[in-house]
C-alpha cells in the first residue's frame, strides 16, 4: 500500500480509538455548552427544504448534537442518517436519538468513514457536518459530500474556527483547524456558499465554531 494510504488508515484508527474513549465526556460536555440549543436555532431560520421524502445524513455524527439539534428545529424528514466512526459515540448517539419516539423509526445510525459514504451517487437531501472535516483533507471530504448529495441540495458545515478556544480544542481532540479562506476555496470547487453565519458572543458555540451553508452545484 502507498504511504499516504498507510497515514490515512493510521489517522483514521488514531480518531476511532480516541472518540471511543472520551465519547461519555463529549456527549456531557457539550450539553452543558449549549451547542444543541445554539444549532437548532439556526436550523430554524433556515428555509431547508426538507419533507415526507427527504433522506438527510448527520456525517461524523459524534454522539448526536447536531442530529438532535435537527429533531428540536421540527424537520421531519424519510429518513435521518447519523454517521460516525467510533462505535461508543454511536452507542450513545444511539441512546439519545432513540429516546425520542417520533423519530426513532425515522433515523439510522452507521459506523462509516466520512471519505468513503456508503450512499449512491445524488442520493441525499441534506448534509450536516459538524467538527469532522478537521480531520481529513479538506478537499477530499468536501469533494465525497458533493458526490452523494443531489444538485442544489444543501450541506450545513460547522468548521472549527481559528481561535483561542479552537487551538486548545486542536490539542484536545489532536485534530488540525483549516483556515477559513482554505475552507471557502475548497467549498467553492464543489458548492455556492450562500451564507457563513456567525453565531452571537453571548452563545459558547461562537468561541470555537461557525456555519457556512453550501448548495451543490
Amino acid at each position: 500500500m502507498p504511504k499516504n494510504g498507510t497515514h490515512i488508515k493510521a489517522g483514521k484508527a488514531k480518531t476511532q480509538g480516541l472518540y471511543d474513549r472520551i465519547a461519555d465526556v463529549q456527549n456531557l460536555a457539550m450539553k452543558l455548552n449549549g451547542y444543541r440549543k445554539s444549532v437548532a436555532k439556526y436550523l430554524r431560520s433556515l428555509d431547508l427544504q426538507i419533507g415526507p421524502e427527504s433522506l438527510v445524513l448527520d456525517a461524523g455524527c459524534g454522539t448526536g448534537i447536531v442530529s438532535l439539534a435537527f429533531q428540536d428545529a421540527a424537520f421531519d424528514p424519510k429518513r435521518a442518517i447519523a454517521l460516525d466512526l467510533s462505535f461508543k459515540s454511536l452507542e450513545v448517539a444511539r441512546e439519545q436519538l432513540h429516546k425520542r419516539r417520533k423519530h426513532a423509526a425515522k433515523t439510522d445510525i452507521v459506523q462509516g468513514n466520512i471519505l468513503h459514504l456508503p450512499f449512491a451517487d445524488e442520493s441525499l437531501d441534506l448534509i450536516l457536518m459538524c467538527g469532522v472535516l478537521e480531520y481529513t483533507p479538506l478537499d477530499t471530504g468536501l469533494r465525497e459530500a458533493a458526490r452523494v448529495l443531489k444538485k442544489g441540495a444543501p450541506l450545513v458545515l460547522l468548521p472549527v474556527k481559528p481561535s483561542l478556544v479552537g487551538s486548545v480544542l486542536e490539542l484536545l481532540y489532536k485534530f488540525k483547524i483549516h483556515p477559513l479562506d482554505n475552507v471557502r476555496v475548497a467549498a467553492a470547487r464543489y458548492f455556492s456558499i450562500v451564507g457563513n453565519h456567525e453565531f452571537p458572543i453571548t452563545e459558547p458555540i461562537a468561541w470555537s465554531k461557525t456555519i457556512f451553508l453550501l448548495e451543490k452545484k
